[in-house]
């Protein structure tokens, strides 16, 4: 990892103004080599934008795929988040949350799609997150389904109120969806709780296969960390991006 050709790369710095969040968003695009405005790229959004490039290195490593194993170029936005409403925002029961899938749906997505050769089918759309990242991933594609079907989950933070979602669904066979989840991640502590993230991601595992959910689910030795998550994001990018 340590080829100067994985590091030499464009990011832009966006800033998003909404009219559902109280605040402008901050977003980075990450393009990818050989960047061709008159072509077109699928597009990764991250939730928790900052923490996906520093910590989990992702143009570093999605870079490294695309020049070495022929990976399909693709852009990749990241979404900032202010960590002290990030309950509020990526939480099914956050004050924010509403507002923010709004934001994400209604006012990010069409913006980059308006500034950058986005393709705009919903199969060229993937939403990613950890935790509490992946929960609003999943639920912003049960919320709009013609936008989103295609999310990759980290570690995701899918408790009660998430399956109380699922199921209000019958069918879920146009889902496409990742889950990682580490064997280690038994007891992990959050602002609402300790919780068995592994027993949380069994039982919507087994929900989601019920509705036809197209799943790829990995259980492997981690914790809650992104020392974790980071080793194992260049297979997920792969399933999607391959």
């Amino acid at each position: 990892m340590n080829d100067d050709r994985y590091t030499k790369r464009t990011i832009v710095k966006e800033e998003v103004r909404s009219a559902f969040l109280p605040e402008a968003r901050s977003v980075k695009i990450y393009m990818p080599p050989g960047y061709n405005e008159l072509m077109s790229y699928p597009v990764l959004y991250c939730q928790d934008g900052e923490d996906f490039f520093n910590f989990g290195r992702t143009a570093t490593t999605i870079t490294r795929l695309i020049l070495d194993e022929g990976l399909e170029p693709a852009l990749v936005v990241g979404v900032d988040v202010d960590k002290r409403v990030r309950t509020d925002e990526y939480s099914p029961d956050g004050s924010r949350f509403e507002a923010y899938c709004r934001f994400f749906a209604e006012e990010l997505v069409p913006y980059i799609e308006e500034r950058y050769p986005a393709r705009r089918e919903r199969a060229e759309r993937v939403i990613a997150g950890d935790s509490l990242g992946g929960t609003v991933s999943l639920h912003l594609a049960l919320e709009y389904p013609e936008l989103f079907n295609r999310v990759l989950s980290l570690s995701g933070a899918f408790l009660e109120s998430t399956r109380s979602r699922l199921a209000t669904e019958s069918d879920l066979s146009w889902l496409e969806l990742y889950m990682l989840i580490g064997l280690q991640e038994t007891a992990v502590e959050t602002s609402s709780g300790t919780f068995d993230f592994l027993n949380e991601n069994r039982l919507t595992r087994t929900m989601l296969e019920a509705k036809g959910t197209k799943l790829v689910y990995e259980e492997k030795d981690g914790k809650h960390i992104w020392g974790f998550w980071q080793k194992e994001l260049p297979g997920a990018l792969t399933r999607f991006f391959g």
